[in-house]
């Protein structure tokens, strides 16, 4: 399952990962959550936490394996994780999929039921 059946993770992401598992204490395994919006208007990338956390696996890259919640895997199909830093700090971002538009109140994303 390298990089995920549809969820695809940048290098700049997997590193991060990676450091993150390491410091935790929990090496190669990282866990991903998508919460409802605080507007309820779809989704949200909300947290990103270590250990499998009774998931099942989502994806894997370069030594870490991201799992998810078993009835979320359908909800990061076309969805891209990446990591941007610089000195003042830095976070993961998801990409808005295709078939889907940003919610107007956050970082969350609502699926189209059809494709524009």
């Amino acid at each position: 399952m390298p990089n995920g059946p549809g969820l695809k993770i940048s290098a700049t992401a997997v590193a991060e990962l990676n450091r993150q598992a390491a410091f935790t204490g929990s090496p190669g395994v990282m866990h991903i959550d998508l919460l409802d919006d605080k507007c309820g208007e779809g989704w949200q990338f909300i947290r990103i936490r270590p250990g499998k956390n009774d998931g099942v696996p989502l994806a894997r890259a370069d030594g870490i394996t991201l799992y998810a919640r078993q009835d979320q895997i359908l909800l990061f199909q076309g969805l891209k994780l990446n990591y941007f830093g610089d000195l003042s700090g830095g976070g993961f971002l998801i990409s808005t999929p295709k078939g889907a538009e940003p919610s107007p109140c956050g970082s969350g994303f609502r699926k189209l039921s059809k494709v524009q």
